[in-house]
């Protein structure tokens, strides 16, 4: 008696399949770097190069999707909103914002996308940075400046760094515990409450120093003795 054919594979749907591309390349780029080839892609993905084509024109184009997907779609906007929620204090607010952020956003795959990203000199990094960063530590420090009566520089990049004390101290913490692993002994929420702490402790100090430093131009041309 003759054995039975196994039957065909459904066919995916046409959003089936390029969602699965695009999970693919996700992980395939955030190993291999944006520089990997897509006919290692399209076999990763068991797919022909040809038929990746058909989803996506260019690899170039394929790139900027996975950037709209996997660094930009990760971002939650609901974020923003809840902290400036004035009805629970700054550091309450922060420590939720961080510990779903470094959850979310943080992994070890958004993280090696956007380092290679980065290295491979394109817009991925900067774009992410001016579209989302940049605006989330406005709002940090916006809030905390407004919980401590504080009056902020009105110079922006200004008000970034200072918001960039904590935003940098998180994603290093991602950086250590999932590409280093390194600081693995400690929980990753209790190392993430030590630095809202801190930055919370220090961020009138920073604000006097931002003064103290727009002052020193002044005060070095009143003591200088022309001999």
């Amino acid at each position: 008696m003759p054995a039975r054919s196994s039957s065909p594979k459904p066919r995916l749907r046409f959003a089936e399949r390029r969602r699965q591309i695009l999970d693919q390349a996700a992980a395939f780029f955030a190993e291999h770097g944006l520089g990997g080839q897509t006919r290692s892609l399209a076999q990763a993905c068991g797919i022909s190069q040809r038929l990746l084509y058909r989803f996506f024109p260019s690899k170039a184009a394929l790139i900027d999707q996975v950037y709209e997907d996997a660094i930009l779609g990760p971002f939650k906007t609901v974020w923003l909103v809840r902290l400036a929620d004035r009805r629970e204090p700054v550091e309450q607010r922060l420590n939720a914002f961080y510990r779903d952020y470094f959850e979310t956003v943080l992994t070890r795959r958004w993280l090696r996308l956007f380092l290679y990203s980065s290295l491979a000199d394109r817009s991925m990094a900067p774009g992410f940075n001016i579209a989302v960063v940049m605006p989330l530590l406005e709002r940090i420090v916006d809030e905390v400046a407004h919980e401590q009566d504080l009056r902020l520089p009105d110079d922006k990049p200004l008000r970034h760094e200072l918001g960039w004390t904590l935003h940098g101290a998180i994603s290093h913490l991602a950086i250590r515990k999932h590409l280093y692993h390194a600081s693995q002994g400690v929980a990753a929420q209790a190392v993430i409450a030590l630095h809202v702490r801190s930055f919370l402790g220090g961020f009138a100090a920073m604000v006097a120093g931002i003064e103290a430093m727009r002052d020193a131009p002044k005060t070095a041309a009143r003591d200088l003795v022309v001999v």
